[in-house]
């Protein structure tokens, strides 16, 4: 009975967020394993006219180094969260990108935060990686998740909406999401 009606308000929820989503738009999901670089989606036009002025100026180009040196940095601080368990040593890796605001590195220390049991900075990081990109699946997915060991099973409920709504309910993120929010509340599983 329970499952049903979870399932029924995820699915109310899910058709209420796609009527009222406006008109399709490309989504960027990145995982937590990918290339950061090409993750998240180029910046949103549609709220600001395009001037024909020439006056605005270029973002300076990044280098093929510092690209590659930045890969390198996440790939090797993902390794210290996934294989060795080690959030404090990530979230100083992390850091030490200088790239706070890029989605994939903001959501990782948030996750890492969160795994250190600090949930007032991990909600700082995930927030901070949904306002650079509002499609970023793995931060709804672990922010949902976090919403989840906070008791917020309304906000985990919105969170698996927004996943369906840019990947679909097939995806890893909506199953894994989808898969805690159908344990009871307070059996103490730790996502």
């Amino acid at each position: 009975m329970m499952k049903s009606a979870i399932k029924f308000a995820t699915l109310a929820l899910f058709s209420m967020a796609v009527i009222a989503s406006p008109p399709s738009v490309p989504a960027y999901a990145a995982g937590g394993g990918g290339d950061p670089s090409s993750a998240n989606p180029p910046p949103d036009t549609r709220s600001a006219p395009k001037s024909t002025s020439k006056s605005k100026k270029k973002p300076p180009k990044q280098s093929s180094v510092d690209d590659d040196a930045f890969r390198k940095g996440y790939r090797a601080a993902h390794a210290t969260i996934y294989e060795r368990n080690d959030f404090a040593g990530a979230i100083e890796q992390l850091k030490a990108l200088g790239r706070d605001d890029n989605a994939d590195v903001a959501n990782l220390i948030g996750y890492s935060y969160r795994k250190l049991g600090d949930y007032r900075l991990s909600q700082v990081w995930y927030e901070r990686a949904l306002k650079a990109n509002p499609n970023h699946v793995l931060t709804w997915q672990y922010y949902g998740l976090w919403q989840v060991e906070q008791g917020n099973r309304d906000q985990a409920s919105y969170h698996l909406t927004r996943i369906a709504a840019i990947c679909g309910t097939a995806c890893e993120e909506y199953q894994s999401l989808a898969a805690a929010l159908e344990k009871p509340p307070g059996t103490g599983l730790v996502y």
